[in-house]
């Protein structure tokens, strides 16, 4: 963790409250305003969450649809963190949400879809993604598993979908080798990744350009773990800072790989 990192969570600790908060907080609260006035590109950073039809039995956070959990809590505190260890222009407090056939999303080069196992979409769609990420365009899918609610299928069903989108996509598991895990921190070791419910290690798979690992990373697949979830609640008291600390340094890594790459 460097000395700026550690400023930047302490300052948020503070804006947000340091009190702990018991666990029933996570499931209450206000639902988020989903009817997000778009932030036009002008040329800076802004973080597109990705929308979708959302399959039965993905509406058991706060009864949101699967795509919206953490939104938008967890990109903006990400996109503060990027405005305080960088020289990146973006815009603070802002995140766009787009359909995935919005013709609107290939101004924005970085792409977030939460909870892809229960994720459908039709053939519009698919061939809107699929043309989105061979024009250049960078996904990153979080916080989804193999588990009891969807039947075990999470896997299953990101696979069944992202198919659709590249017929001959294959997932390969990355180890801490790969440069979009030195594009910023240098992380050494998936040990660091903290686990906040999910059981076992996490599992980082990547899919490139014509299945070349050494061509460019199309979408980056955090399966078996939540990494968004330290981002969403940053300064809370909830998740500890030093776990915190570790989800940014992923976080912003990501972000930079797909902006110079």
């Amino acid at each position: 963790m460097t000395r700026r990192l550690f400023s930047v969570l302490l300052a948020l600790s503070l804006v947000f409250g340091s009190t702990t908060l018991p666990a029933q907080r996570r499931f209450r609260g206000p639902t988020p305003d989903l009817d997000v006035k778009l932030t036009p590109y002008d040329g800076r950073f802004v973080f597109a969450r990705l929308k979708f039809t959302t399959a039965p039995g993905g509406f058991y956070y706060m009864g949101l649809p699967a795509w919206a959990h953490g939104f938008p809590k967890a990109e903006n505190n990400l996109g503060r963190i990027l405005k305080d260890v960088s020289t990146m222009r973006l815009h603070i407090d802002a995140s766009n949400l787009l359909a995935l056939d919005d013709p609107e999303l290939f101004k924005f080069p970085v792409a977030y879809m939460a909870e892809p196992d229960y994720w459908s979409m039709n053939d519009k769609e698919a061939a809107s993604l699929r043309a989105y990420v061979l024009k250049g365009g960078f996904i990153i899918f979080d916080d989804f598993r193999d588990d009891f609610r969807n039947q075990s299928v999470g896997w299953a069903n990101f696979l069944t979908q992202m198919r659709r989108i590249i017929p001959d996509a294959r997932f390969i598991d990355l180890d801490p080798s790969y440069p979009i895990f030195h594009s910023f921190f240098e992380i050494t070791s998936f040990n660091i990744i903290p686990q906040a419910y999910d059981r076992g290690r996490p599992i980082l798979r990547g899919l490139f350009e014509n299945n070349d690992p050494k061509k460019r990373m199309l979408a980056m697949i955090n399966f078996d773990t939540d990494v968004s979830d330290y981002w969403e609640f940053s300064g809370t008291g909830f998740r500890p800072i030093a776990e915190g600390n570790e989800a940014y340094k992923l976080g912003v890594n990501y972000i930079m790989y797909a902006l110079t790459h």
